[in-house]
């Protein structure tokens, strides 16, 4: 079983979620971040004064695998959030241990696969 981390562009979401569930894939998190990689400081104008802003809105999604769907998955995030520009982010593959479904007590792939 393996975790999806992906910091992907905030207007890219809607591409790699409907992208995942074209691909049957439903389990996601989501969240709002900020960050900074290699891209340039955004430069806002405010009350005349010129602000450098350095952490950047990003979108972090979490998704919970068993090993068969991970390369599916890391292509689909890759390919549909691709812009070909700095700041298109990075996807982090990390090893799970277990997963527990606290409803039914389901553990392993039996928490992540059940569709209920």
């Amino acid at each position: 079983m393996k975790k999806i981390e992906a910091i992907i562009r905030p207007e890219k979401l809607i591409d790699v979620r409907a992208a995942l569930l074209e691909a049957d894939i439903r389990g996601i998190t989501v969240y709002d971040v900020k960050g900074k990689g290699h891209q340039k400081d955004l430069m806002l104008q405010f009350r005349g004064k010129k602000i450098g802003i350095d952490l950047l809105p990003k979108t972090k999604i979490e998704l919970f695998l068993t090993d068969t769907d991970v390369d599916k998955v890391v292509d689909i995030i890759k390919k549909s959030a691709f812009t070909g520009s700095i700041g298109d982010g990075k996807i982090i593959i990390l090893p799970l241990e277990n997963i527990i479904k606290i409803r039914t007590g389901e553990k392993g792939k039996n928490a992540i696969n059940n569709t209920e």
